[in-house]
This record gives C-alpha cells, structure tokens and sequence, in this order.
C-alpha cells in the first residue's frame, strides 16, 4: 500500500466530502489561484477523474467521490459521490501510478495511520488499487524513499483489507515480499493489513 502525502491526505479528507455529495450532482469547482496539483500529476478535471477511478471496478468508481488535495493541504472535491467511496488520482511522488479508491472503514483506518493512532477496533475496510501500487518500505508505514540498497516495493493490481489483524497469521511479511501472492505489509505495526493481488 502505497500513501504518499497527497494520496493520504485526500483520504483523510474525503469522507466528509463524499458523505456531503451524497444525492446530489456532480459539480465542478473553479482551479484554486495556486495550483492544487504537481506538474507530474494529471490536470483539468477530466483526467483527474479519469486517473482516480482507474483505482475501482467501474461498479464502485462511477458513484465514487473524486478528490484532490491543495496544496495548503485543504481538499477540492473534483466530483461528488454517493457510495461511500472516495476515489484519488495518481501521486506523482511515487515512480509507478497509484490512485486509490477507500471506502469508509478504509479511510478511518487511514486516518488512524496517517495521525499515528491505534486503528479502530473492529473496522475492516477495503481500499482499491487496480492500476497498482509503489511503496519505499513494506515494513515501515512512514518510509517516504527505499532504505539505502532497497528497492522500491512494487505490486500490481490488488486490493487492501486493512483493520483485521486476524486474518493475517497465515501470511508471509518481511522487507521484500513476493508481490505476485498475498502478503502482509506493515507486519508487527498496528497498521499490518492484508495485500492481495487482484491481477
């Protein structure tokens, strides 16, 4: 699972923003005066739609929130949704495409990651990542670049099921898993969830 800053806190975010839209029509905002987006990441609000719902099946993404993040670290909802899902773009810090689409337990799992507290109790959640994923650790939660002589980690298509460490006792963890089969990223963190390969 790859959080870069941009991706994380758009996921923190997010659920506000999605519940707000529920039932209601999608709506463009105006750009902010200072660019919300990094000359690598996708531009105008078609192609950030279209790179953040790269991350779901078509059944989540097309009722999905669609969200950015400014860059004073406020969110500009691209597109409203109505299921509970948040969807985001590519973050263009990472050398792979990345975009995620969480649903709610997902993004209070998220949240919980991100403000460095424990994850809710009995919360499982599902976080989508159908274009893949790039992390600097699969051991360190916080990591922002590869250790010295590691390499990124890079998994393909899958899907995250985070907040049940009961499911993880039967799966392999350490510094450099076999992406091509589920794996436990995080293991021995209160963050440990499940990766499981989807393609």
């Amino acid at each position: 699972m790859k959080i870069g800053l941009m991706a994380a806190a758009a996921i923190l975010g997010s659920c506000a923003l999605a519940l707000a839209g529920c039932g209601e029509p999608a709506k463009s905002a105006p750009p902010p005066a200072t660019s919300s987006i990094p000359p690598s990441a996708p531009t105008g609000d078609a192609a950030i739609i279209a790179s953040a719902l790269d991350a779901a099946p078509p059944a989540i993404g097309k009722d999905a929130a669609v969200v950015v993040m400014n860059s004073d670290g406020s969110m500009r909802t691209v597109r409203r949704g109505s299921n509970g899902y948040s969807c985001m773009p590519d973050d263009p810090s990472t050398p792979g495409p990345d975009p995620m689409c969480a649903d709610a337990n997902g993004m209070d799992w998220i949240m919980a990651l991100q403000g460095r507290q424990p994850p809710p109790a009995g919360k499982t959640g599902l976080i989508y990542m159908l274009k893949g994923g790039v992390d600097a650790s699969n051991t360190d939660p916080y990591a922002t670049k590869p250790a010295v002589g590691a390499d990124w980690v890079r998994t393909g298509p899958h899907v995250m099921v985070v907040g049940d460490p009961s499911i993880l006792k039967d799966y392999p963890a350490g510094p450099k898993p076999d992406t091509s089969r589920p794996y436990v990223m995080y293991g021995g963190t209160p963050y440990a969830h499940l990766m499981a390969p989807v393609g």
